[in-house]
């Protein structure tokens, strides 16, 4: 009798705990973030956009690394997520080939990562996400042409500001912008390869220099808007800037648009920050779900035509 009461109380507990358990109750995900910086505004938003994402998910316990312009220190917050078996790996790497071995040995362990903004050496990762440089550099360069007379007529001189001329993007800027400029024989580009490492007080100095050497500049192509602001900063203080045309990348409203609508850069190009789609497609493949392999951000031009109507629509200018 005992014994058939015991079975029935059991049967009756399990029945409760079943009953009681909380209906659809998700799994709690670990995802480590490396970001390559925290020194440019781009990656600030970047940044706060991918929280953002995040914070909209409860389930998501999000670790964020700051790999401070050092490919080493990159590496061992990548290191660091491995141990700590993260459910997924986010990386912005600041260099294809110092970070691609720790992403291998990541993705080799079963861990997925999404390899953000900068491609690496090889595609042994889950996915990437980001912009097409290519494309944004040739749009770019259609711009410069169409600014400096149009195909076939275009006349000027150019100088061109790299980002880190060792990541992807700067390399991807550079040959996107290169394939239409070098079909204008009336194009002349004036520096040799400069790195500016994305940042302005570095765009500043290379344009003084770009300054001192030549007595004419028509336009300055700079890898981002920064670059692109130091560089006009650079003319207005020797009062050249309203001889040259100063075009950026990023589009960021409250730099890179504001700076066009006030008419000190004459174009941006969006480069949209990939984190708050890196938070998404990770959480998509963590609950089962399929992902391409390759997820391209869009670009657009903006210039004196639609940079007041975006700061409205942002709600920056009213």
């Amino acid at each position: 009798m005992k014994k058939q009461v015991s079975i029935v109380f059991s049967a009756i507990v399990c029945l409760f705990m079943w009953v009681s358990a909380p209906a659809g109750a998700e799994k709690n995900f670990v995802i480590g973030f490396s970001q390559a910086t925290t020194t440019e505004p781009w990656r600030l938003l970047f940044n706060k956009e991918l929280r953002q994402e995040a914070d909209k998910h409860p389930e998501i316990k999000l670790t964020v690394r700051d790999g401070m312009d050092d490919a080493a220190k990159q590496a061992a917050d990548v290191e660091e997520f491995i141990k700590m078996k993260a459910d997924a790996i986010l990386i912005s790497p600041k260099v294809a080939a110092a970070l691609t071995p720790v992403v291998n040995k990541a993705f080799d362990a079963g861990i997925p990562v999404f390899v953000l903004d900068r491609d690496l050496a090889n595609d042994r990762y889950t996915q990437f996400i980001g912009g097409d440089n290519k494309l944004i550099g040739r749009t770019a360069g259609e711009y410069a042409v169409n600014y400096l007379g149009g195909p076939g007529k275009a006349k000027g001189n150019v100088v061109e500001i790299w980002g880190g001329s060792a990541s992807t993007p700067a390399q991807d800027r550079h040959s996107g912008f290169h394939e239409i400029i070098d079909t204008e024989p009336g194009i002349k580009m004036l520096t040799k390869p400069n790195d500016g490492d994305w940042k302005q007080d570095k765009g500043y100095e290379i344009m003084a220099e770009a300054l001192d050497q030549n007595e004419k500049i028509d336009l300055v192509y700079a890898h981002n808007d920064p670059m692109a602001y130091g560089a006009y900063m650079a003319a207005k203080d020797m009062g050249r800037e309203k001889d040259i045309a100063f075009l950026g990348i990023d589009g960021i409203p409250e730099e890179g648009i504001k700076w066009v609508n006030e008419a000190v850069l004459t174009a941006t190009f969006l480069y949209k920050t990939p984190g708050d789609e890196g938070i998404r497609q990770a959480l998509t493949l963590l609950k089962g779900g399929k992902i391409e392999k390759r997820v391209i951000l869009p670009t657009m031009v903006i210039d004196k035509n639609n940079s007041e109507k975006i700061l409205r629509d942002s709600g920056i200018v009213k």
